[in-house]
């Protein structure tokens, strides 16, 4: 089997529709893959509507939070979409998207880019704003050469010139609701040490003590050193440790299952979960 957990459609800073997605996942020969959108459950039924036999879909979400000053992602996963208290939750952190990206067009229009709300907006489309899709204006400006590339001091990276706070989950919250949910969770490339600050393995043990099932091992932004250290903790913090490619579409140079999940890993999330389970595919319509 070929699993993929963390993937992102236009429901947030992806460029495939929910529907497109599912039929590259398929296309690419995965097994299953998990719809991971920032902080929305959004493109959940038009996946599933799309479904293509030999396909599983996994409901989720990647929770933004924040601990000590340092952001971090969760990966939720298989939770109850209707759970009142995690909804209300999420509903914060995505009323603040598009105040927090506004200031962001105000900083960086102070640092003489051309760019405007407008073109921000409509990047964006449909989906919930992020700093992916102030990147990508600063792509089409020839600011930047790639989206990577804004996520730095210079600009839009933790505490650069062009970054702007929002409203976040605290990590320790987030891990009690989705578990409140019937959910499972998974700490997001723990070390991308290219996105900013990470936080110490402390806060990690810290957060397999209030609960958290695992760490996001195998991902385009660990070097081989740091997945052996990672996987060297999860073992010491009985963690589970999942592989994924953080596929964002055309916005990165990544391709759906560039990393992984063991089989024995997935079993184990989904016996955990009771929250929602993994929708088979059924031949669905296709992208539309």
């Amino acid at each position: 089997m070929r699993i993929d957990l963390h993937t992102h459609s236009t429901a947030s800073d992806g460029t495939d529709t929910p529907a497109e997605l599912v039929a590259n996942a398929a296309a690419a020969g995965l097994d299953v893959v998990a719809l991971t959108d920032h902080d929305t459950v959004g493109g959940h039924k038009q996946a599933i509507d799309a479904l293509p036999d030999g396909l599983t879909l996994v409901t989720g979400a990647e929770l933004s939070c924040r601990v000590d000053g340092v952001g971090m992602h969760l990966l939720a996963y298989l939770f109850d979409p209707a759970d009142a208290e995690l909804e209300r939750a999420r509903e914060l952190v995505r009323d603040d998207r598009v105040p927090r990206a506004r200031e962001m067009v105000r900083k960086l229009r102070a640092l003489d880019v051309p760019i405007t709300w407008e073109q921000v907006a409509r990047i964006a489309g449909d989906g919930s704003v992020g700093r992916p899709h102030v990147a990508a204006a600063l792509v089409e400006l020839g600011v930047v050469p790639t989206v990577s590339d804004a996520f730095t001091s210079d600009w839009l990276g933790n505490g650069g010139r062009a970054y702007a706070e929002k409203h976040e989950f605290d990590p320790f919250e987030a891990v009690r609701l989705v578990k409140a949910a019937g959910g499972v969770t998974v700490f997001a490339h723990p070390a991308a040490v290219k996105r900013g600050a990470v936080v110490p393995e402390s806060t990690i043990a810290a957060l397999a003590d209030a609960g958290l099932d695992g760490v996001e091992v195998d991902h385009m932004d660990h070097d081989e050193p740091t997945r052996a250290r990672l996987r060297g903790l999860a073992r010491e913090l009985g963690l589970l440790t999942t592989g994924s490619s953080d596929y964002h579409g055309t916005r990165k140079f990544v391709e759906l299952g560039a990393c992984t999940t063991d089989p024995e890993i997935y079993g184990e999330i989904t016996r955990r979960a009771t929250g929602a389970f993994p929708v088979p595919g059924a031949g669905g319509a296709g992208p539309r």
